[in-house]
């Protein structure tokens, strides 16, 4: 079946010299795995390594067959060319941090149009505008509602958050965050894109980004933590 759409490159692995298989989260589709032959001999203008950079947003025509095997493209552009991520280096840097996340996250090859939105719209924020220090993680968190296990916020008067259940508890058990973490979690709830990109401190974010890290872990079968990870680490030291 020919099918048009966006497209959000998730992840590019190179197979053999000149080839790549690139795993995309479609408008359409959702996940969907694409054989691009040849990418590396410069012969497909079309085709370029270019269009395969992490998170970059694609308008697609691809045959897709449906049959478990790898799709193929038809035609490739770019649905957005970013202005800043490819050349700021805090940026690219949180990209390729969420381009793994995601990877290890959208498992479902069914169509998820609201979260294919919210990934967009994020996205295009971050290459528009130039304080993003807690981008990652409001998307991190954001992310989780598409997913299924978005905190239950009805009760943050109380002071541990309860990372198994997604709740909030009056005590602290054995899978709680302490109370400093907790007020922490109950900021970043409140936070937009455009909130204050100062009410956390560097070391605040670096709590932040473990318990999101070990939410997703809990939350998330066969989750793996990112290797680019300590590249972020550094940037936001």
């Amino acid at each position: 079946m020919l099918v048009k759409t966006k497209a959000i490159v998730i992840s590019s692995l190179r197979y053999q010299e000149k080839s790549l298989i690139v795993k995309c989260f479609t408008q359409s589709d959702g996940l969907k795995s694409y054989f691009v032959q040849s990418a590396y001999s410069g012969k497909k203008s079309n085709q370029k390594i270019a269009y395969f950079q992490p998170l970059t947003i694609l308008e697609i025509e691809a045959n897709h067959k449906n049959k478990g095997t790898l799709e193929h493209f038809k035609e490739i552009k770019l649905a957005t060319a970013y202005q800043t991520i490819n050349t700021d280096i805090v940026k690219s840097t949180i990209v390729i941090f969420l381009s793994e996340m995601l990877h290890h996250s959208i498992h479902e090859e069914e169509k998820n149009e609201d979260l294919f939105t919210f990934l967009e719209t994020a996205l295009i924020w971050l290459d528009t505008h130039d304080e993003t220090s807690n981008f990652h993680l409001i998307l991190l968190l954001e992310t989780t509602k598409f997913l299924g296990f978005y905190p239950d916020n009805s009760e943050t008067d109380f002071n541990f958050f309860e990372m198994v259940d997604g709740i909030f508890s009056p005590f602290q058990g054995t899978n709680c965050l302490n109370e400093h973490e907790t007020f922490l979690f109950k900021k970043l709830i409140d936070l937009k894109f455009d909130s204050d990109q100062k009410v956390f401190a560097g070391i605040e974010r670096q709590i932040l980004l473990k318990i999101l890290l070990d939410y997703y872990s809990i939350h998330l079968d066969g989750f793996k933590k990112p290797k680019s990870l300590d590249v972020l680490k550094e940037v936001f030291a």
